[in-house]
């Protein structure tokens, strides 16, 4: 702000020393450093303030990204439903194993208990593989 230079400086002590009589050069010097304290106090608070509204302002940027963010995952998961890719994956392949279209062109039910990977797995390959199911066609004739 005021470009003070250490020449400078100097130049305006000589100058105090020539106008201001030895008697009251201790006050003038007291008083000088309470200023000088006063304006430091003054810049350290507003620099302070400052920061502290900086602070504040980001928390609230912040805040509204992370509620943004909040209300995008509530809308997602209200558009996807209970999304279980496990569940997906076995009607997947069980669809296709039965020759039925993928489920992925059906909708998901929540409430539809998921079957473990074994029960998964011996309902797709069993069916094929037992001969008087009504999954697996007619009765095939055996070699003779």
């Amino acid at each position: 702000m005021f470009d003070l230079e250490p020449g400078k400086l100097i130049v305006i002590a000589i100058v105090a020393l020539i106008a201001i009589p030895s008697k009251d050069l201790p006050r003038v010097l007291r008083t000088l450093g309470q200023f000088t304290g006063k304006m430091r106090r003054m810049a350290s608070e507003f620099q302070g303030q400052f920061m502290e509204a900086m602070r504040e302002a980001e928390l609230d940027d912040l805040r509204k990204e992370v509620k943004e963010m909040k209300d995008a995952v509530k809308e997602s998961v209200k558009l996807d439903g209970a999304f279980d890719p496990l569940t997906e994956a076995r009607k997947q392949i069980a669809g296709a194993i039965e020759g039925a279209p993928p489920s992925h062109a059906q909708p998901v039910d929540p409430a539809a208990a998921p079957l473990d990977q074994d029960e998964a797995f011996e309902t797709g390959t069993s069916a094929a593989r037992d001969e008087g199911s009504p999954e697996a066609g007619p009765p095939k004739k055996a070699a003779t």
